[in-house]
């Protein structure tokens, strides 16, 4: 099989990293610390742009506005430190869930003064989107209820319809929106955006560059996440991924851990979209997980060999002779195309793009043998003798 013609695609694929997942996370019972976690952002990103510079496609890294961005520090230079360590900034994510007035949620919350307050941290956090450079405004809402009565549904979604809107208006023209959704955890009884249908809705309202982001680990035991991901596309509705992977619901696990093949399917859709119209709509495909337990770098470079390695098992799907088999409706045959994609060993074709790209063929080999994370688990140790484990992040 000819396959230098695939070399390219990888070259466009490009996978953001989350700069929380190089902290020290836990559960919601206790933080569980690692000597060579970050705690600044310039160790968030250094380390970052040591991924980067092994795995040579992860360019760009997504900032938590109230962990990543203090008062006295003016945004360019979060901008100058990620350009030091070979990185940009990518996705902005306001926080709105964190403090104590949020208790009863933002933008849906009944009191106008704390919907005003949320409104106020988004409009700061695209601002600081501006000054860095963010081209994505990525929102994900706690919001929600937790009893029948507590509160009036169509209400709250009419006060974040507005509120989507207003932002949405205050974007810059190159910035676009991205609305998650999450069918349930902290609001267990109705979640404000509780399914990409919501969410959907939600982005329509908000204006033509709000997108629905779709993270692999918000949906329910079953649900047809490649499915999904096909209409949204064929709405031209999708805006990008949080990548990560779940056993129960919403584990927040590396990706391709627990189940590889949803993902492979999920790239098989996309890919099937590509077929079709001849172009890829600009998607952001970004890192979502907590490494609590596995070394936080080793974490992010497995998430992206196998994200790139599911990419390629996609691309290799022969679709003409799929379109082929279900026009004849031979379920064996369509299936098998699948299936022979996703069994095809696609790892010596990615060692060959790394070499061609002066990269290491494994680069997780190479950071071990590097000494990095040793290094800066000594320096880290000395700059932070006094962290002690609390809430999730």
């Amino acid at each position: 099989m000819k396959t230098d013609h695939l070399l390219p695609l990888l070259d466009a694929f490009k996978i953001e990293l989350p700069s929380w997942g190089f902290a020290d996370t836990g559960t919601r019972f206790g933080k569980f610390l690692q000597d060579a976690a970050a705690v600044t952002i310039e160790e968030k990103l250094a380390d970052a742009g040591h991924v980067h510079a092994l795995t040579g496609c992860c360019p760009t890294v997504a900032v938590h506005v109230l962990w990543d961005f203090r008062k006295d520090q003016p945004a360019e230079k979060v901008a100058s430190l990620a350009k030091k360590y070979g990185v940009a900034i990518g996705a902005i994510n306001p926080n709105v869930f964190q403090d104590q007035q949020y208790k009863w949620g933002s933008i849906a919350n009944r009191s106008e003064k704390i919907r005003e307050m949320a409104i106020d941290h988004i409009l700061d956090s695209i601002r600081i989107g501006q000054a860095v450079g963010s081209d994505w405004l990525s929102l994900w809402f706690a919001d929600g209820i937790n009893y029948p009565g507590q509160s009036d549904i169509i209400a709250r979604k009419k006060w974040m319809a507005a509120a989507l809107n207003r932002l949405h208006e205050a974007m810059p023209a190159n910035m676009t929106m991205l609305v998650e959704y999450k069918p349930f955890e902290p609001a267990f009884y109705a979640t404000d955006i509780a399914d990409w249908g919501m969410a959907l809705l939600l982005a329509r309202f908000a204006g033509e560059r709000a997108k629905v982001l779709v993270d692999t680990g918000h949906h329910y035991q079953a649900t047809n996440i490649e499915q999904i991901v096909a209409w949204l596309l064929d709405e031209n509705m999708l805006g990008g991924f949080h990548f990560n992977d779940r056993k129960y619901a919403d584990d927040d696990l590396t990706l391709g851990s627990i189940d590889p093949y949803q993902i492979f399917r999920i790239f098989h859709e996309i890919e099937n979209y590509r077929f079709r119209t001849g172009h890829l709509p600009p998607l952001a495909y970004m890192v979502d997980q907590s490494h609590n337990l596995k070394p936080k770098i080793e974490a992010m470079i497995q998430t992206v060999d196998i994200a790139q390695q599911l990419y390629l098992k996609a691309v290799l799907v022969d679709r003409k002779r799929l379109g082929a088999a279900q026009e004849g409706e031979d379920l064996v045959t369509s299936e098998n195309i699948l299936r022979d994609a996703f069994m095809t060993d696609v790892r010596p074709l990615l060692a060959r793009w790394r070499k061609g790209r002066q990269l290491p063929e494994d680069p997780l080999a190479a950071h071990r043998q590097s000494g990095y994370e040793a290094k800066a688990a000594a320096q880290r140790r000395r700059n932070h003798p006094d962290k002690g484990g609390a809430a999730y992040a």
